[in-house]
């Protein structure tokens, strides 16, 4: 282990990825899309704090894309199939100056749960798992997945804790759209949701980036299908569709700020015709590198493949967004707006608010004034600290109550 790696630290301390096995073949996990039979299916996990004995006290925080179920901490390994891509970066949480004594998730009071997605590649059942039918990764057979997929294996993982109904569920960006999944087809097994940076639909615009970077992934030349397990992995396509993605999760003006103490390095492929000659040119293509080392392709596929057919109508059965929202009516909601977001716009979240007001549901609206865009709601905790801990306490319900029947 070098020096950086020994010397990162945190409140929480040592932490460990916990793993959570259900379905069989008489109790099948059944895909929402075509209703796929799977089974077994396993979900990785990490919790923070404890779980009072009324279990009245437990958070369910989603991550975005490329998250894990390591929050808060240091994680330095999580099991030997692993460990290849948990790297440096991936060793302290991703939340990790938002979970802890005294934060905004304050451990003193709550029980936090984070789950790695079902379909992701830290751990939990995803593409690169191992089929027990073939001893062979499952690869391009893995099932579709939907983000309804990803809330109810959750739902089951509460179950296993004996958890009833959720003092809130928490996520930023795409945790954000579960977040609201969760809320809409779970009302009465949550008190408070808090969206960040979210919204009810998927804009044209994120559709357009979203078949860009799967259009960079699917025609690498490596990516076989998705069956690449035993040769090599499609990295030029994924580093491209990170590259893509990038420019809109953080503002113009901190890529420039970033790109400043990026090395140029000189382009070694003497097939190009254009050389890497600019510092921003150099910090995308840095970014691309360092995420192929610690990122599925087949996962990043399937993960932007359920952000794409985001339905929460579809998912609900619900003809309007006010109709959906009033089964929710006993809840309180949080929602975040981001300036200088290129990735989920105001409109977004004017849209959310829109139907939470016309079906009465008491919700707070709190705008974000940052220079780093999307991604300010991983990075700056000073801006959302204060409102998230005076929500999850519950107060401010009655002005709340009085903006939602205004």
């Amino acid at each position: 282990m070098d020096d950086t790696a020994s010397q990162i630290t945190s409140d929480l301390g040592e932490v460990k990825t916990q793993f959570f096995t259900f379905a069989d073949e008489r109790r099948p996990f059944n895909f929402r899309r075509e209703q796929d039979s799977f089974w077994p299916v396993t979900l990785a996990y990490e919790t923070y704090g404890r779980l009072n004995a009324g279990k009245s006290n437990a958070i369910l925080l989603f991550h975005a894309l490329s998250g894990s179920q390591h929050a808060a901490g240091i994680n330095r390994s999580v099991r030997e199939d692993i460990d290849k891509r948990w790297t440096e970066e991936m060793h302290i949480g991703w939340w990790d100056e938002f979970i802890g004594p005294g934060k905004a998730l304050d451990t003193d009071q709550y029980f936090v749960i984070c789950a790695n997605y079902l379909g992701g590649c830290y751990g939990s059942s995803g593409p690169a798992s191992i089929n027990p039918a073939t001893g062979q990764p499952y690869a391009k057979d893995f099932p579709t997945v939907m983000f309804s997929d990803i809330v109810d294996s959750q739902v089951h993982l509460l179950d296993h804790f004996k958890i009833k109904k959720l003092h809130a569920v928490i996520g930023g960006s795409l945790g954000g759209l579960c977040a609201i999944n969760f809320s809409a087809r779970y009302p009465d097994r949550v008190e408070a949701v808090v969206s960040i940076a979210s919204g009810v639909e998927t804009s044209i615009q994120q559709r357009i980036s979203n078949f860009e970077q799967i259009t960079a992934i699917e025609d690498d030349k490596h990516y076989k299908g998705g069956n690449y397990y035993e040769g090599h992995p499609p990295n030029r396509g994924l580093a491209l569709a990170r590259m893509i993605s990038h420019k809109n999760y953080i503002s113009l003006d901190a890529m420039e700020h970033r790109a400043k103490n990026t090395v140029i390095q000189p382009e070694l492929d003497k097939k190009k015709w254009y050389w890497i000659e600019h510092k921003v040119e150099s910090y995308l293509r840095k970014q691309g590198l360092e995420f192929v080392e610690r990122f599925d392709a087949n996962t990043y596929l399937r993960i932007v493949d359920a952000w794409q057919k985001f339905d929460l109508l579809g998912d609900t059965g619900a003809s309007s967004f006010v109709e959906m929202f009033k089964a929710c009516s006993a809840q309180r909601h949080l929602v975040f707006t981001i300036t200088d977001d290129d990735c989920f716009s105001l409109k977004q979240q004017e849209q959310l608010c829109s139907g939470l007001q016309e079906a009465g549901v008491p919700f707070q609206h709190v705008i974000v004034h940052s220079l780093k865009g999307h991604d300010s709601f991983l990075v700056e905790p000073e801006l959302y600290t204060a409102s998230i801990a005076y929500f999850l306490q519950g107060s401010g319900n009655r002005d709340a109550a009085k903006r939602a029947k205004a």
